[in-house]
């Protein structure tokens, strides 16, 4: 069962003394590691008896985990952050029931989920660093204020909101991304995704139409929004049921001005027509296609 499984099968059980004590915990993670009782208790003023009660209940659960090394604290899991975003989603009424998973990758796992009006829409939890932080830290770049080792969830807060940012951006300009509807933590929710990933599909019935648009929302992105995906290849390209494409997975997304910006969107565009011409012999240059995606950017 996954940390989403968890905190939504978890949720609905919950009273509120549950989500204070896991709210405490969630603001207390700026100055500890593991949050000692006391330090629930002044962010609660619930009594020490019913912290006492409540602690090894969500303990069971999977919402918190407990540390004795130095002295006896508890902080939050995966599935614990979950809980609290979906708490967070629901009452802001962005979100009423949950479906099932749309795809796991490795740093997201999508589902679908209803809207309070049935509106389908998609929840992306971020999992940065969920493979190998290490790698993760170096490649990102992502500044760490914790005085302890960092931890996935900061992270992750600063993946989603910068994904955010850039969809309301990029949906704006018309880049053919999901539209953008609520972030809240690591959690972003925004448009269902229809399709699926264009390494998944065994032929395509009109490949350049495909890599034509796919370089024109490139374009579009580099010259109306001043972005680059930074990661793009066919693993993050949608291809939907009405045959236009959806670019996925903006996080790493750099503006135009980044020191590296033509070396990291000619890299995104390799990857693209590496593809092609591998698996549909379409013979797309390199060079042509950068001169397309520049040439509006430099009037």
């Amino acid at each position: 069962m996954s940390a989403v499984d968890i905190a939504v099968r978890t949720f609905r059980e919950l009273a509120l003394e549950d989500l204070k004590i896991m709210w405490a915990i969630e603001l207390q993670m700026k100055n500890y590691q593991y949050i000692p009782t006391d330090a629930i208790q002044n962010e609660t003023n619930l009594p020490f008896s019913e912290i006492d009660y409540r602690l090894p209940r969500l303990l069971k659960k999977g919402l918190v985990q407990s540390s004795r090394l130095k002295y006896a604290g508890y902080s939050l899991t995966t599935s614990g952050h979950d809980t609290l975003a979906i708490d967070s989603l629901v009452k802001a009424d962005i979100i009423e029931a949950f479906g099932k998973p749309l795809g796991v990758g490795k740093e997201s796992d999508v589902y679908d989920a209803l809207t309070p009006d049935g509106k389908q829409v998609a929840l992306k939890f971020h999992r940065v660093g969920r493979t190998s932080f290490k790698k993760t830290k170096l490649k990102r770049n992502y500044t760490i204020k914790y005085s302890y080792t960092p931890d996935w969830n900061h992270q992750s807060r600063i993946a989603a909101k910068k994904e955010y940012i850039a969809l309301k951006l990029l949906y704006l300009k018309g880049v053919l991304v999901p539209e953008p509807i609520k972030q809240n933590r690591h959690v972003l929710v925004m448009s269902m995704i229809q399709g699926a990933e264009l390494f998944h599909y065994s032929e395509l019935s009109d490949p350049e139409t495909v890599l034509n648009e796919i370089m024109e929302n490139v374009k579009k992105a580099y010259n109306e929004a001043n972005m680059i995906h930074g990661d793009l290849s066919p693993y993050n390209i949608i291809l939907q049921p009405n045959t236009h494409v959806l670019i996925i997975d903006w996080p790493q997304n750099v503006p135009t001005t980044h020191p590296n910006a033509k070396e990291l969107l000619e890299r995104d565009i390799q990857n693209v027509l590496k593809f092609f011409k591998r698996k549909y012999e379409l013979n797309m240059k390199v060079e042509d296609a950068l001169i397309y995606v520049l040439e509006d950017f430099k009037k």
